[in-house]
């Protein structure tokens, strides 16, 4: 049987994830490679009521409260979605995984960070992804990216530095300190987001060629 594979996408607003999923998506199945994707939050009927909540611009959340509904959500689509799926052996891709909530609630909402990675460990029950691409861009840049899609969601609207805040976390998880001390995440792979559409999904490509040949 073929064997399972974690794949996942991290960013910014704006750091064009959604856009090269798609495009990895549509090589996979060119490929006949088994494969299927899914967001966070959501991918799950439970998930999906989550998001919902959480992207509310009209809803006032606590951080605390915010950081558990990403973790339900998030246990919910790991035991009813991507466990199966791996099983499966087919490559499972996630738009935003728990490097989202370390970046968003730790460094973004100043949450304790031994409290969140508690936390992610119930939630994710010790799946660790194969690699995770993290697409660079500033945040002013994936912001105005983020705007020309209009109808700003609850976390694009919160300000005071919080994006800034969250676009430097994201550059210190790429280092090999960083993720030596958090074996959790696996590998992480910096990309360029501000490139070319063609030239991200080529350095895309690069970094997985190694995962996908034994996968």
């Amino acid at each position: 049987m073929r064997a399972g594979r974690l794949i996942v996408f991290e960013g910014a607003e704006g750091a064009g994830k959604s856009t090269q999923i798609r495009l990895l998506l549509e090589r996979l199945q060119s490929e006949g490679v088994p494969c299927v994707a899914f967001r966070e939050p959501g991918g799950t009927p439970v998930g999906d009521a989550i998001r919902e909540i959480l992207l509310d611009p009209a809803r006032e959340i606590t951080p605390a409260t915010e950081s558990l509904l990403f973790m339900a959500s998030r246990a919910e689509l790991i035991a009813s979605k991507v466990r199966p799926a791996i099983a499966e052996g087919l490559v499972v891709i996630l738009d935003r995984f728990f490097l989202s909530t370390y970046a968003y609630q730790i460094a973004g909402r100043g949450l304790p960070e031994a409290d969140v990675r508690a936390a992610n460990h119930l939630a994710t029950g010790g799946v660790v992804p194969d690699i995770t691409l993290l697409l660079d861009i500033s945040a002013k840049e994936g912001l105005e990216r983020a705007a020309k899609r209009g109808g700003r969601d609850r976390m694009e609207r919160t300000g005071g530095g919080f994006h800034e805040r969250i676009n430097q976390a994201f550059a210190q998880f790429s280092g090999a300190e960083w993720q030596r001390a958090h074996p959790e995440c696996g590998r992480i792979v910096r990309i360029n987001g501000a490139a070319s559409e063609t030239d991200v999904a080529r350095e895309i490509e690069h970094a997985l060629s190694d995962i996908l040949q034994t996968s």
